[in-house]
């Protein structure tokens, strides 16, 4: 069930990151846009279901907060 918890909020940080920069990863729209996707970088979260390490991506301009996870977030259970 971990896996799949994970497999979630991944493609949700993505989408999320898309929507942000207006292209899908790999698109040709990115190209000299003012602002491109420059790697992740992992974050542990507590889960109902147990800690998963998530990779959230981030931009070269710093303008992605996430929604999902947002920054300084380290779990999920309330």
């Amino acid at each position: 069930m971990n896996g799949i918890y994970k497999i979630g909020i991944q493609h949700l940080l993505n989408s999320e990151m898309s929507h942000l920069l207006g292209y899908d990863k790999h698109s040709i729209k990115g190209n000299n846009s003012g602002n491109s996707r420059n790697g992740s970088y992992g974050k542990k979260v507590k889960t109902t279901q147990g800690e998963i390490e998530v990779q959230v991506p981030r931009d070269r301009n710093s303008e992605f907060d996430p929604l999902v996870l947002p920054k300084g977030q380290t779990t999920t259970a309330k």
